[in-house]
């Protein structure tokens, strides 16, 4: 029973909050009504058995238990009857369908709304849309439980204060809310990936969280390319997740993977997701970082990946996404296309600029074309910067590592 259950609220958990929370217009008596009914199912069906359909189950359920609410609060000016028959949904027998991906996407998109601070608009959308405790987010980016339980507290307020509705944005507003939805989601991933603090190299649970959330978005907007592109992107990097450490929890830098530990059922997923965005032929920024992953998976070795094509992406990449990371890491793939001094030239305009000066891995590509340049003097103290600005532990670790072998000091 407990597999059943978790399955069902894996599946159902967003569905039902994001249908209670468009009909209710409020989050924090959606998301209760969403936990009496997974505490009824855990009771009933232990009884009875696990319904036909789980799903609607859950949804009827959850529902009454909202209308039984608001039957209690004397307080509110609307007609709970009303609030029922307006929602589709019997008085007495469970619904045969499961809940619109309409419901979701709007939940999605009032979670990930612009008004919300980013660090909010995060912790809404693992919460929310993903399903996540508070106790499990809180540990994720190692925050006090506390201080995430007051955060979405007071997120619930804004979104209600605000006046921000579930439901999906209009076409005037539709690229710019959906840009920010990735944007959400890719950052959750990224959190992941490398951890920005700790001793934690991989969050592997905020990576597979993301790839979810991503699998959700693409499964509400097939067409979209971008968000294609995105989950490909994540795939094809979660891929190597297992090649990323070694047995000690060390960082192993992509040079020196061992590529047989790659996932190659991820590979094959995020290729063929991203085969078919590109084939529609609308590019986007997160299709070009998908492709130029996907390059990486292609080659047997880091030694035959093929830079040029790399460098190329990088600069397709800086005209559709200009930023000074995407500098550095054209500046890189450069380095690697051309020989250390042509990428030297890309990176000198971003360090004379200060944009980047406490990002880490600017001082790390420096110090490696530096290094690849013959100037090791240089390499060092750049190495040392990098050291420096770097907060996650095993990445520091690794780049002390190189600073020592630059100095001859390992």
């Amino acid at each position: 029973m407990a597999d059943v259950l978790e399955h069902a609220y894996r599946d159902e958990w967003s569905a039902v909050v994001a249908a209670l929370a468009r009909r209710l217009g409020d989050l924090g008596s959606a998301e209760d009504a969403a936990a009496e009914a997974f505490a009824a199912a855990a009771r009933v069906w232990a009884r009875d058995g696990t319904p036909p359909n789980p799903g609607g189950w859950l949804m009827t359920t959850a529902w009454r238990k909202a209308v039984d609410q608001l039957r209690r609060n004397r307080a509110v000016a609307v007609d709970p009857q009303e609030l029922l028959d307006a929602s589709g949904l019997p008085d007495s027998e469970p619904a045969t369908g499961t809940v619109g991906g309409d419901d979701r996407l709007g939940l999605v998109f009032a979670c990930c709304h612009p008004a919300l601070a980013l660090e909010v608009r995060v912790a809404l959308t693992l919460r929310y849309v993903a399903g996540l405790t508070t106790r499990q987010i809180a540990a994720a980016f190692v925050l006090p439980e506390a201080t995430l339980a007051q955060r979405l507290v007071r997120a619930k307020r804004k979104i209600s204060e605000s006046g921000i509705r579930f439901e999906v944005p209009g076409a005037d507003r539709w690229a710019a809310r959906l840009d920010g939805v990735r944007a959400v989601i890719y950052l959750v991933f990224n959190e992941g990936y490398a951890a920005s603090g700790g001793e934690r190299l991989i969050h592997a649970d905020l990576c597979e969280e993301a790839i979810w959330l991503g699998r959700l978005l693409h499964r509400l907007l097939p067409d979209d390319t971008e968000t294609a592109g995105l989950l490909a992107l994540m795939l094809l990097h979660h891929s190597r997740a297992a090649a990323r450490q070694d047995p000690e929890g060390e960082a192993v830098l992509l040079a020196d993977q061992d590529r047989a530990r790659w996932d190659a059922a991820l590979v094959a997923e995020g290729t063929a997701i991203l085969d078919a965005a590109v084939a529609l032929r609308q590019p986007g920024p997160y299709q070009v970082e998908a492709a130029i992953a996907a390059l990486h998976a292609a080659a047997g070795c880091f030694e035959a990946t093929d830079w040029p094509q790399i460098a190329a992406l990088y600069g397709t990449l800086a005209r559709l996404s200009p930023s000074p990371v995407v500098e550095v890491n054209r500046a890189v793939a450069v380095g690697l296309a051309d020989g250390p001094q042509a990428g030297l030239a890309i990176l000198e305009p971003v360090l004379a600029s200060g944009a980047l000066t406490g990002y880490a891995p600017l001082h790390a590509a420096h110090a490696d074309l530096l290094e690849r340049a013959g100037r090791t003097a240089e390499a060092a103290a750049a190495w040392e910067r990098a050291e420096r600005a770097m907060g996650n532990t095993p990445l520091q670790r690794e780049l002390h590592r190189r600073r020592a072998v630059a100095t001859g000091d390992e």
